[in-house]
């Protein structure tokens, strides 16, 4: 079994608690009486290439990357340092995140975030909604067609935007076809947890020039930055590189500002 087959088994077994624990209607109920979020698209474009910073406790291949883990205080560090937006882990089990996290950050900053979260039910679409969350992440890999297309139908009825995940010539095929306004190219295999760069000019090439693409993973130096804004990455997402520096605003600066400045 790989990384992807054994976190959405497990999570298959999470919703359906989460589902009998609180249900659908009580979500939604409370979603709408949530504050309208910020704009996740209109932020991503307000940067010559725009940064999603990762608040994240450990991963599968990585281990543990922050100690202490401090949310808030990480939130607040991308926000000084110029991020865009922030995307909060949801997973516990192998990731280390949760709604208190997300609750954490959503208090500390005024930020679009992304519920990052392997979301296999439109239960986790609206719990998204009632934390505050300003878009939800699809991955393309986890889903069939018809389920990629229901889930963001009801990210946009939340009043939430989709950020579609793909890894691969046939996984963009569908997202394209299937509407997704924003694309994540993850440089990440998620069945090896393997990087390459490279995966994010091959996918670009096929993606239509109005769709924003996000590029994901595997971005560690200024020169990576440069290079995926001249492939045409409209915004990255990056976590491990900026939450193993002791300094996070300044990584995120050191990170971004010779794309920003040389615009």
């Amino acid at each position: 079994m790989n990384w992807l087959e054994k976190i959405l088994d497990h999570k298959r077994g999470e919703v359906a608690a989460w589902k009998r624990e609180t249900p659908l209607d009580l979500l939604r109920e409370e979603a709408a009486r949530s504050v309208s979020p910020p704009d996740f698209r209109e932020a991503l474009l307000s940067r010559p290439i725009g940064l999603i910073a990762e608040v994240k406790r450990r991963s599968p291949s990585a281990g543990i990357i922050r100690d202490p883990f401090e949310p808030a205080a990480i939130a607040r560090a991308y926000e000084a340092g110029g991020a865009q937006a922030l995307s909060v882990l949801m997973d516990q089990e192998f990731f280390g995140g949760g709604p208190e996290p997300f609750r954490a950050v959503r208090a500390a900053v005024s930020l679009p975030l992304l519920y990052k979260e392997f979301v296999i039910d439109r239960w986790q679409v609206w719990h998204a909604a009632t934390l505050g969350a300003s878009a939800v992440l699809l991955i393309v890999a986890a889903l069939e067609p018809d389920e990629l297309s229901g889930l963001m139908e009801d990210i946009a009825t939340a009043g939430m935007q989709a950020l579609v995940e793909v890894h691969d010539e046939a996984e963009t095929a569908v997202a394209v076809e299937r509407g997704a306004a924003i694309l994540g190219i993850n440089n990440r295999n998620l069945k090896t947890f393997t990087t390459d760069l490279e995966t994010t000019g091959r996918l670009r090439a096929v993606i239509p020039a109005d769709r924003l693409v996000v590029s994901e993973s595997g971005i560690r130096t200024a020169e990576d930055v440069v290079r995926l804004r001249a492939i045409g990455a409209d915004a990255l997402l990056v976590g491990e590189h900026l939450l193993r520096e002791p300094d996070v605003t300044k990584a995120v600066r050191n990170l971004m500002e010779p794309a920003w400045i040389s615009s």
